[in-house]
């Protein structure tokens, strides 16, 4: 099975960017078409997470995810989001509870098979987390080089990410000479080559101006129509009205408020806001 391959609205360069590596992500293997059957992806059940013997972080949260879905993940600072996300991308293992992610049991995962998981989600930090001695050719490649492909089938897919970050001309540059909103676009680029099943973002838009926080906004939202899972963590009420048919995880306190119950049923198209 195949996935169509989409053509973004918009004008200029920006939407030069994002039709070329959604072009090129088509022409991959890796994403799941939107019409696939529905499977869940992550599924929490009474998970509670404790940092040494205080008070849990995260307490009794059940819920799941499904394939070509968009969350984001709301709540007040230190209500537990980071620690959420950690979880999902397997940094962390819950206190109790049973977490299931691509169909396995992830807290009983082996070690060994740890690096195989998480290469299937890509990830977005906050604060980029780019290696400050490698350019940003060799920063967007990591993912390509531990994944094992070869040099010479990774050139072409980290030159068509640079062509559509805008920064072709900066291939060399080391992080540290990029501003912030570069830094950004770069670390992006290192979580979506990799073609992952999931992707979760925290706080994305936290170091671009409104307009760009929109137009990353479009990139996940296309992204999405491929078949990849997204999940992002942000403090802008805004960004939530920004597409339609995503679902809010709001956590309060540690626990997750879900009074609709949407997050147990699979969710609408998506539908981005023009």
């Amino acid at each position: 099975m195949t996935c169509k391959c989409l053509v973004t609205k918009g004008c200029g360069r920006q939407a030069e960017r994002v039709s070329l590596m959604l072009n090129w992500l088509c022409s991959h293997r890796g994403f799941v078409p939107s019409d696939a059957p529905m499977q869940s992806v992550v599924e929490f059940d009474n998970v509670g997470l404790r940092y040494g013997t205080g008070a849990e972080t995260l307490t009794d949260l059940s819920f799941t995810l499904y394939p070509g879905s968009f969350y984001f993940l709301t709540g007040a600072s230190g209500a537990g989001k980071t620690s959420l996300l950690k979880l999902l991308y397997l940094a962390h293992r819950p206190s109790r509870g049973a977490i299931r992610m691509f169909g396995h049991d992830a807290i009983t995962l082996p070690r060994d098979r740890l690096p195989g998981f998480r290469r299937r989600i890509g990830v977005v930090f906050q604060d980029f987390r780019l290696v400050q001695h490698l350019s940003t050719f060799d920063n967007i490649a990591l993912p390509l080089r531990i994944a094992g492909i070869q040099e010479k089938d990774l050139k072409g897919p980290v030159t068509e990410m640079l062509a559509w970050i805008g920064l072709t001309e900066r291939a060399d540059a080391r992080p540290a000479t990029l501003s912030g909103g570069e830094q950004q676009r770069v670390a992006i680029a290192r979580a979506v080559i990799g073609r992952p099943e999931m992707l979760v973002a925290d706080e994305p838009t936290g170091n671009v101006d409104p307009d760009m926080a929109r137009r990353l906004l479009q990139l996940f939202a296309a992204l999405n129509r491929l078949g990849t899972t997204v999940v992002v963590a942000t403090h802008d009420i805004h960004l939530l009205q920004e597409i339609e048919g995503a679902q809010m995880m709001r956590l309060d306190k540690g626990r997750l408020s879900d009074p609709t119950g949407l997050l147990r049923h699979p969710p609408k198209p998506l539908v981005l806001k023009n």
